[in-house]
């Protein structure tokens, strides 16, 4: 397979250009990004749909994989519980090397087949779950394993990658393939493959969460309140949504916890007293 993703970038003597040059050389790179992941909606709407049924019926979503790829998946699982008040275990990333890698890249963890089930198994991953392999390639020997062995046991398998025909959209029930063409700096796919990657994962995780009923209107009423900047905007929703002002807010929001159970008492006890 002849990976785009590695292909000669269509820039020359970068080493020689302007900071201007090179700056504007990325951004022009950066500006089809958006246009990749379009193409890709179809095929993305099928996973996210088939995603959002199966954790409705309380199944858990997995992302596995190896390098910028597994970073990306960390950072989206991570961000489910703060944005959408979910449990911690019920999103998780997984990358190749362990915690370590995320900050030091570990040396030939991604080209072990055996090791993303053996990652997996401390999980109790089983058939009501779903795991999405993440690679740029679309040949990480680490997500291939993984996705495998998924398969053979009844787990719904996905993937976000950025070439066509490789061996991990095979392995999976819903491929979503971003070909974003050479990158900037020839191979280097923590640039477009990577921003691909994350678009993807945004609307994945985000779509999902909101079949799953964690958001109201376009408000995030289930998120973490866990610093000053959250409290504000959540005592903000709720005086919109009740038509109260901030110290009657507030105090619903500090006796309550979480947007949703303070908007949810509110109207339950004016239903009572009608």
């Amino acid at each position: 397979m002849i990976r785009i993703t590695e292909q000669e970038s269509k820039y020359n003597n970068i080493d020689q250009m302007s900071v201007l040059e090179i700056l504007t050389g990325i951004n022009n790179e950066d500006k089809t990004v958006p246009l990749a992941v379009e193409k890709a909606i179809p095929q993305i709407e099928k996973l996210a749909s088939a995603v959002a049924e199966r954790m409705a019926k309380g199944g858990r979503l997995f992302y596995i994989g190896a390098g910028t790829s597994g970073r990306l998946g960390v950072v989206d699982a991570s961000e489910c519980p703060p944005t959408f008040g979910v449990p911690f275990d019920q999103v998780v990333g997984i990358i190749a090397g362990g915690d370590t890698a995320i900050r030091r890249a570990v040396e030939n963890a991604e080209d072990d087949t055996k090791q993303a089930w053996t990652d997996l198994q401390e999980y109790q991953i089983n058939s009501k779950d779903c795991l999405i392999g993440l690679a740029a390639s679309g040949t990480t020997p680490y997500v291939v394993g993984g996705l495998n062995s998924a398969r053979k046991n009844g787990i719904l398998t996905g993937c976000i990658v950025c070439n066509e025909g490789g061996t991990i959209a095979k392995e999976s029930d819903f491929p979503v393939e971003v070909v974003v063409g050479p990158e900037f700096l020839t191979g280097s796919t923590r640039m477009k493959s990577g921003t691909a990657q994350k678009l993807v994962l945004n609307m994945l995780s985000t779509t999902v969460m909101i079949r799953l009923g964690k958001i109201k209107g376009n408000k995030m009423v289930d998120m973490q309140l866990t610093n000053h900047k959250l409290v504000d905007r959540g005592t903000q929703m709720i005086m919109d949504e009740l038509n109260l002002d901030h110290d009657h807010a507030a105090d619903l929001l500090i006796l309550h916890g979480s947007v949703r159970k303070a908007i949810e008492a509110s109207k339950a006890l004016e239903g009572s007293n009608k």
